[in-house]
């Protein structure tokens, strides 16, 4: 059979929930199309390992175009091609952001999106172990839990920035952002919690919900101004997978537009020099953001995370679900301003107890202990075009970090912050000395370090948006039967990790779809 109710294209974090969800009713039949396949490699499941997988073949390894703030720097951008997308292999922190960012989309004409609205939601895809209370759910699929890990290093980073006058913080789901301390994370007994694990594969006996894995979407097919099929390669043969009641794009910040792109739907004159016949004139593919981070590295002569992989450490992670091996690597952070006039946080810090450099990909052959900002809420925008009408090419991307004033203003004041946190006695009777950090705090000294040194922070968003490309049920404007569920539709990027909005998002488009208009278990 090759005809559905629902086509999901791209089984990453929306993907899953929303199969999974659309599956529960057994009248509803429900195709998943992925190009990756089943999330068997074990560096997934063991959190610390997730950086090995950076470039293998579960990465869709993309690069941005030389970057004009990053003197013409080319950054990588790592994404899951993989059951569980992006979510299998990330650092599993589970962050919401903040009221000020959904009650912000709501204001700005995205109805149905303020926290108010969207905490049912996050709630009901979550089972806290700290329990339920007004802000926290139990009884979801995704298992939220604190660390198993506990590093001395990363825990050496909260007491140096509490040294420098920040307050602690239990729950930075909670009351407030700003503060310090541990993460909790998408884990269940101290192995990731997917969203592969979480939803898709519960439901995969379902026999109403068929997995298309090494599949690869070419584009919407659109039939009298309507999405009726999506377009695939499935082992080198061309074939189109049929959709009864609508096409649902969940492939992310970067292919999301893409697919649209190559399917007519875009910016004319851009889809027209590509000889793409044009179906709507949408902007597409514009209004990138992304989170631009940069990290202190500093030698140390304490145990960092390069013996996570002992024998010892091995057998604590088989028996009790515990020690380094669960370690998400960024375990501990907080939420600061930039300035003292902001009501909400600019800048999120990150506290890995190893070097973490060359974007993720330099070797960690020595003790180490990393720790720096990212800009919560870039006022630059970027965007995805296409390279060519081939449906197999990268896009073209463009975030256009650090262009603006604001930006560079922001993160140098959070480079300022990381190097008074680090002459703390916590950190300074820890390290050895500097590893990889600015000449000095001068603004000229730290900006040429960050443009060289600084990388995304794996939180691409907006190229779909609310109110520009779909509606506020995110359907795509002037299309019947299509909709976009994943990053790419949030009118801005959240203060904070991407992964439990964008389920979140899943979860809401799930009532969508089904016509329901609130949270139910």
């Amino acid at each position: 059979m090759n005809t559905y109710d629902y086509v999901v294209v791209g089984a990453g974090s929306a993907g899953c929930v929303l199969a999974a969800r659309l599956s529960e009713d057994p009248d509803v039949r429900v195709a998943l199309i992925e190009a990756g396949g089943p999330d068997t490699a074990q560096e997934i499941h063991i959190p610390a390992a997730f950086p090995q997988l950076f470039k293998s073949e579960l990465d869709w390894d993309l690069d941005s175009e030389p970057e004009p703030g990053l003197l013409g720097r080319r950054t990588y951008l790592p994404r899951g091609k993989v059951f569980g997308g992006s979510s299998s292999i990330n650092a599993m922190i589970y962050m919401r952001g903040n009221r000020a960012d959904y009650d912000g989309w709501a204001t700005g004409g995205a109805t149905g999106w303020s926290y108010a609205d969207v905490l049912p939601y996050f709630r009901r895809s979550e089972d806290n172990e700290r329990g339920e209370d007004a802000v926290h759910g139990v009884g979801g699929p995704l298992t939220v839990s604190d660390s198993r890990s506990d590093h001395p290093l990363a825990t050496a980073f909260v007491h140096a920035a509490e040294q420098a006058g920040y307050k602690h913080n239990e729950d930075f789901n909670g009351e407030t952002q700003f503060g310090v301390g541990r993460y909790q994370l998408t884990q269940r007994g101290g192995l990731r919690c997917s969203t592969a694990v979480a939803y898709l594969h519960p439901a995969l006996e379902r026999p109403n919900l068929t997995v298309l894995s090494s599949t690869r979407a070419r584009r919407v097919v659109i039939e009298g101004g309507r999405a009726t099929g999506v377009e695939v390669d499935r082992g080198g043969a061309v074939e189109v997978v049929r959709a009864e009641r609508e096409v649902i794009l969940s492939a992310g910040a970067y292919e999301s537009p893409k697919l649209l792109m190559l399917s007519g739907i875009g910016p004319a004159a851009a889809l027209a020099a590509f000889g793409i016949d044009v179906v709507r004139d949408l902007p597409v593919g514009q209004g990138l953001q992304d989170h631009y981070m940069a990290l202190l590295n500093f030698r140390t002569d304490a145990e960092s995370l390069i013996t996570a992989a002992s024998p010892e450490y091995a057998a604590l992670l088989q028996s009790e679900g515990r020690g380094p091996l669960t370690s998400n690597i960024g375990e501990t952070g907080g939420f600061f301003r930039s300035r003292d006039d902001l009501d909400a946080p600019d800048l999120q810090f990150n506290a890995a107890p190893t070097l973490f450099h060359q974007e993720g990909l330099g070797p960690a052959t020595e003790h180490g202990l990393s720790f720096g900002p990212c800009l919560l809420a870039p006022t630059s925008r970027g965007q995805v075009t296409l390279r060519s009408p081939r449906p197999d090419a990268a896009p073209r991307i463009v975030h256009n970090y650090l262009t603006t004033a604001e930006d560079r203003d922001a993160l140098v004041s959070g480079i300022r912050i990381a190097l008074r946190i680090a002459a703390q006695s916590a950190v300074a009777d820890l390290v050895t000395g500097p590893y990889e950090v600015p000449e000095s705090d001068s603004e000229a000294d730290i900006l040429d370090w960050v443009k060289r040194t600084g990388q995304t922070e794996y939180h691409p968003t907006s190229t779909c948006a609310i109110g520009s490309v779909v509606d506020p049920e995110l359907r795509v404007l002037d299309v019947s039967g299509l909709r976009v569920v994943d990053a790419s539709v949030f009118p801005t990027v959240p203060r904070g990790n991407t992964n439990a909005p964008v389920i979140m998002a899943a979860e809401k488009a799930a009532d969508l779809i089904k016509g329901l208009k609130g949270a139910t278990r």
